[in-house]
């Protein structure tokens, strides 16, 4: 069966811009001469500032909603605090810092306020009550009260990052979308029940090869500010400004290795200026029409992808996101396999194999900011490690589970991906290959191996060894007990695994 392949175009406004001057309005006419000249479809998100201006709303208002989706953008301003009745402790009318700018530097009482206000503007100045939210991150207790109360299909946030622009989204399902859990936005739920039925889609298109790994090092580790390479098209070199990374892009992107959609937002806030989007963005909507006429892509809004999305399935499906080459080296691959339980990398550099990235969701793992509010600059969401390799990259050592024989690296051959049925796929590295599943995973070979899972640091984002046997490795990080169980293997050591006539298969627990 073919793969939906979407692009969701979503341009968010803001009404200030205290960094210095810009033309703010520019970018949001060009957006749209742009999109109606290429016959695509998309979203605008209004932040409140924005709300309240008639430069934006007049514009907006004479759009047609069968190409023009409208909803809203929830950073926090001044006017929208003013409104609810919130002092404001901000440094500028809109302030990008988190005590300030976003939810989570609100009580509860506070944040459903802040909501209320910007949902009763835009339905007071449009009509009707939007459908589509987004914000950089937002807290739980706002996503199930919109979601309760205003009847959304679509929630969108922050790709993953670590410390970019004072906000930590880290472990989390890595692209396409998911239905987050009632007491953690940032987990995917395991079950109905705790699901808010809403789907959160993962914003700005990452380099599914070098952002994870962005700005760091073996010897110093990982940054702790990460870098950007984004279909953004602000970035040039690599980034959506620059054609060539653009094409790569969307070649592996939508290349259909994806198990259920692909998927990617782009789009740019308006608060850059147009000069500095103009050549990327110009580029990219001339490709996506070229594109959708070609069949390989469809351009629509980001609503109805939601709307798509909850009619298609009840819980989160497993997705993939697989790139076969790098943007500037054929032979270095990543395969991005994520479902409602845990999210896997598999990445291979000239051969040189690793699982960089093991996370394990959990719908009860509770929302930092549930009952807290944030006094600082900036935030964290995060989910449980179970392997890290860029926060426990260091002294040295590039962190990442590595098949081992002899002692030594075996070497991985050509990647070939396959998918085995619905939510399943094999990924093929000559002399092994790893069978992606729902519940867990499993390593075979040709011979016998061990999978050894080595590291620099474990000073930051590093789980707590509660209890290890041979058949199963019991984990804690931030109260929360979770784990890997063995159907085939057995543990040596906590970081360890030896192989049973050729294979090792573990299921995630908790």
């Amino acid at each position: 069966m073919k793969k939906r392949q979407i692009v969701s175009i979503v341009n968010f406004i803001r009404d200030v811009e205290p960094r210095g001057p810009v033309d703010l309005a520019e970018p949001v006419l060009k957006q749209i001469e742009l999109m109606k000249k290429h016959g695509l479809r998309g979203s605008f998100l209004l932040q409140y500032d924005a709300l309240i201006d008639p430069v934006y709303t007049d514009l907006l208002k004479s759009l047609d909603p069968a190409q023009f989706e409208l909803g809203v953008w929830f950073e926090i301003v001044e006017p929208q605090c003013e409104a609810a009745n919130i002092p404001w402790t901000g440094r500028f009318p809109w302030d990008w810092h988190v005590h300030c700018g976003f939810s989570v530097g609100y009580t509860k009482p506070q944040r459903e306020a802040l909501a209320d206000v910007l949902f009763g503007k835009f339905r007071e100045v449009f009509g009707y009550y939007p459908r589509v939210f987004g914000s950089w991150l937002f807290d739980s207790h706002t996503a199930r009260c919109i979601s309760g109360k205003y009847d959304i299909d679509a929630m969108l946030i922050c790709k993953e990052q670590y410390g970019t622009d004072g906000y930590t989204l880290w472990g989390g399902y890595y692209g396409q979308a998911y239905y987050p859990s009632r007491e953690n936005v940032f987990m995917p739920a395991q079950t109905k029940n705790e699901q808010i039925q809403v789907p959160l889609f993962r914003m700005l298109g990452s380099d599914p090869v070098y952002q994870y790994d962005f700005g760091m090092s073996a010897e110093s580790g990982a940054s702790r500010v990460q870098g950007v390479i984004t279909l953004e098209p602000v970035y040039f070199g690599a980034g959506g400004g620059a054609p060539a990374w653009v094409d790569w892009f969307m070649k592996e992107n939508f290349n259909g290795d994806c198990l259920t959609f692909g998927f990617t937002q782009a789009g740019q806030e308006n608060s850059f200026g147009w000069p500095r989007m103009q050549g990327g963005i110009e580029y990219q909507f001339a490709q996506f029409e070229k594109l959708a006429a070609e069949g390989k892509i469809v351009v629509e809004p980001v609503g109805e992808t939601g709307k798509w999305f909850k009619k298609t399935w009840d819980t989160t499906p497993a997705s993939a996101i697989t790139a076969h080459t790098a943007f500037d080296d054929n032979d270095k691959n990543s395969i991005w396999y994520s479902t409602k339980n845990y999210r896997i990398n598999l990445y291979s550099d000239h051969g040189d194999f690793r699982i960089r990235d093991i996370h394990v969701f959990d719908e009860h793992f509770k929302d930092p900011f549930e009952d807290k509010v944030c006094l600082a600059n900036d935030a964290a969401y995060e989910t449980l490690p179970v392997a890290d390799g860029n926060r426990h990259t260091g002294n040295g050592v590039i962190a990442g589970v590595r098949v081992m024989r002899n002692g030594k690296p075996v070497k991985a051959g050509e990647m070939k991906f396959t998918e085995i049925r619905e939510g399943e796929a094999r990924a093929d590295y000559g002399s092994f290959s790893v069978l992606l599943r729902e519940d867990g995973f499993t390593f075979t070979s040709d011979g016998d191996f061990e999978l050894k899972y080595m590291y620099g640091r474990d000073d930051d984002h590093m789980e707590t060894v509660v209890n290890s046997s041979e058949k199963e490795l019991v984990m804690s990080y931030e109260g929360r007990t979770y784990g890997l169980k063995l159907k085939k293997g057995a543990f040596v050591s906590p970081s360890e695994v030896r192989s049973e006539k050729g294979a090792v298969e573990c299921v995630i627990e908790r």
